[in-house]
């Protein structure tokens, strides 16, 4: 009789569990960011990658160069000419200019862009095109445009979530708009 209280109550106890609906996973979701949240995000993902290293003309100081403020982020000046360069030692070497916003090397001289929020810069940009930059490397984020060259990185910011490429897109737009038409980049042979 004992035995068969207990497969009944097993049995029940069986079913029950049967009847029940299936545990579902939990789904974590990142909080949703106000607006001025969502830049500050962007300004810490952009001080932390270093986008000012190359993109911000900088100021000498006793401690040696720092971003120049009044400039933040605008790239290359577009007054600033590139000295001689010598062609053999740039078939094996990588040249920075003094203020890291040009490079030299076997591809030719590129310039760092403006990524100001003036219309010089990346001020009339749309998200998509700034996500095509970041991930698939073409100019201006223009899918049937040249690739970007060296020394950006794109290929390391290709691995950032859409949330943190909107972060800095939004920051960088929040940015105080700086008016610097940026040299065009050119070929090794034409230097």
């Amino acid at each position: 009789m004992k035995s068969k209280v207990n497969y009944m109550m097993a049995l029940a106890v069986g079913l029950i569990a049967a009847c029940q609906p299936p545990v579902m996973e939990q789904q974590i979701t990142a909080p949703i960011l106000t607006e001025q949240q969502e830049i500050l995000k962007g300004k810490k993902l952009v001080t932390t990658i270093g986008c000012g290293d190359c993109h911000s003309p900088k100021v000498f100081t006793a401690f040696g160069p720092e971003e120049d403020n009044t400039r933040l982020l605008s790239g290359h000046p577009q007054n600033e000419p590139l000295p001689a360069v010598n062609k053999e030692l740039v078939s094996e070497w990588v040249l920075f200019g003094h203020q890291s916003t040009v490079a030299v090397g076997p591809w030719g001289v590129s310039y760092a862009a403006n990524i100001s929020s003036d219309e010089t810069g990346i001020g009339n940009w749309t998200f998509e095109q700034f996500k095509t930059a970041m991930t698939k490397g073409k100019y201006k984020g223009v899918e049937a445009s040249r690739d970007l060259l060296p020394p950006m990185p794109w290929p390391n910011y290709a691995q950032l979530e859409e949330d943190e490429l909107r972060a800095i897109f939004k920051y960088l737009k929040s940015t105080p708009p700086v008016r610097n038409i940026v040299p065009a980049a050119r070929p090794l042979e034409t230097l």
